[in-house]
């Protein structure tokens, strides 16, 4: 992954999935990104694994743009810039 966010992490919104399962936090950051601006980040956490297979996914296939990923013990972090 790229690393295209600055040092202070900078997002728009945030969307905070922890202790949802597949196919929730998808379900949650498809909304957020339709009510967020084109070039807005929205920075997802979450506590599912399988978000590393499903976030990535999501934006490959919508056309967002998958700016960085980060795992910290069992939480997942994304930004996600909408395109």
């Amino acid at each position: 992954m790229s690393d295209k966010v600055d040092e202070s992490g900078h997002y728009d919104h945030q969307l905070d999935t922890v202790g949802l399962l597949c196919p929730e936090p998808v379900m949650m950051l498809h909304q957020r990104i339709r009510d967020a601006a084109v070039n807005e980040v929205i920075k997802v956490v979450a506590t599912d694994p399988s978000t590393q297979r499903d976030i990535p996914n999501f934006c490959h296939f919508l056309g967002h743009e998958l700016l960085k990923s980060e795992q910290e013990e069992n939480l997942f972090c994304y930004w996600i810039r909408k395109n």
